[in-house]
């Protein structure tokens, strides 16, 4: 076993198996290409994550537990475009690339990194969290609460089963992806939440990443087809000038104005206690910043019921009520089952109740519209499910 692991990850030995996402090399050190960090790593020593390791030049990875799982509504990820008010099970596994100190699921991400961190974590089989997915009534199964694309293995495994049973899957991911990565996960992924958190280099540098990947990564998914959501935490003082998110926002729309935005509020949590909370009025300016830059659908979330109608869906064209929400409930529904405005006709990107998906735009060239049937359709609504394991 490898010398460098600590207890929690000696203790995790036996939950592993060779990983497909790397590439041998001399003297039995592996190249990891499963996140931006592109480790290499000599034998016996394990990746910047901490849970891929390189045992005698093979590179092992997690496998076969689960270290939380949770059903509750999709708005939760967030998604707003993705089946609103379907249920979506939630797993997470140990470990994350970045080293966040405002992380508020540092208890999984960072528990090999942080020995405050101290998750449980339970043994399961692909199966297992399908037949969980099922039992509950979710129509998603994303995987989250660490950094995914570090276990994207197991993540593959348990989405291949998904989709035999007729299930969409998600990722909810920090974005510093590679193009083998993506590669890798295309077949199976349906829809992927990036935590875009900066856009200055230093800042990412200081949570332990880089911006570059996480902007290739966006501009590679929906270019693949998979539908984007962007997430950006508002953090006062720290990415919050008018300057900073315009320049997401001008970002965002080069790549395609479909990119559905969400600004949330930042709330003091783990090691990052000296900023102020974000207020309703800063993000109320965010979002108009982000349509200003001509995005077409900007959301303001964490304050249910304090950012007027920055929680709705409207449709971009005539300014009809598309979805009304508050926080994670459904008060609304009127996208029709083709995908589109009840009032003018217009398609609205997204996969809706109704099984139409259109694919996001691309730059100038709009990308062929794509259409999925979906059978998981039901009804908007729905409570949290289960605790975490």
């Amino acid at each position: 076993m490898a010398p460098s692991l600590s207890p929690l990850a000696r203790a995790l030995e036996t939950l592993t198996r060779e990983g497909e996402l790397y590439e041998r090399l001399p003297e039995a050190a592996v190249r990891c290409v499963a996140c931006g960090h592109r480790c290499f790593i000599p034998e016996g020593r394990p990746g910047i994550c901490k849970v891929r390791f390189n045992e005698a030049g093979r590179l092992m990875v997690p496998w076969g537990y689960v270290a939380a799982l949770q059903c509750d509504p999709i708005e939760k990820k967030p998604f707003f475009h993705a089946l609103p008010g379907v249920q979506a099970l939630s797993f997470g596994m140990l470990g994350c690339d970045y080293h966040c100190a405002y992380c508020q699921n540092w208890v999984t991400s960072q528990a090999i990194r942080d020995p405050a961190a101290v998750a449980g974590v339970e043994r399961t089989a692909p199966e297992d969290l399908v037949d969980q997915a099922r039992a509950r009534g979710a129509a998603v199964i994303a995987s989250t609460y660490n950094e995914p694309l570090i276990t994207s293995e197991w993540a593959a495994a348990v989405f291949r089963v998904a989709h035999s049973a007729g299930l969409l899957c998600a990722y909810i991911s920090n974005g510093n992806g590679t193009p083998e990565v993506l590669d890798y996960l295309s077949e199976h992924l349906s829809f992927y939440k990036v935590d875009l958190k900066s856009f200055r280099d230093r800042n990412y540098r200081a949570l332990g990443g880089r911006l570059q990947p996480v902007l290739d990564t966006i501009t590679r998914l929906v270019r693949r087809g998979i539908w984007v959501e962007v997430v950006t935490l508002v953090v006062p003082g720290w990415n919050d000038s008018d300057e900073e998110l315009r320049d997401i926002a001008r970002f965002l729309g080069s790549v395609s104005p479909d990119i559905p935005w969400h600004l949330t509020a930042f709330h003091k949590d783990y090691k990052m206690t000296d900023p102020d909370d974000t207020q309703p009025p800063s993000l109320v300016r965010a979002a108009a910043i982000g349509r200003e830059e001509g995005l077409r659908f900007v959301y303001a979330g964490n304050l249910p019921g304090m950012v007027g109608d920055l929680e709705n869906t409207r449709c971009p064209g005539c300014g009809a009520l598309l979805v009304g929400r508050s926080g994670y409930r459904i008060l609304s529904y009127r996208v029709t089952g083709a995908g589109a405005c009840p009032e003018c006709g217009r398609p609205i990107p997204g996969t809706w109740r109704g099984g139409a998906r259109h694919a996001q735009e691309s730059g100038p060239a709009a990308q062929a519209e794509a259409r999925r049937s979906d059978p998981t359709a039901g009804p908007p609504g729905g409570e949290p499910g289960a605790p975490p394991a």
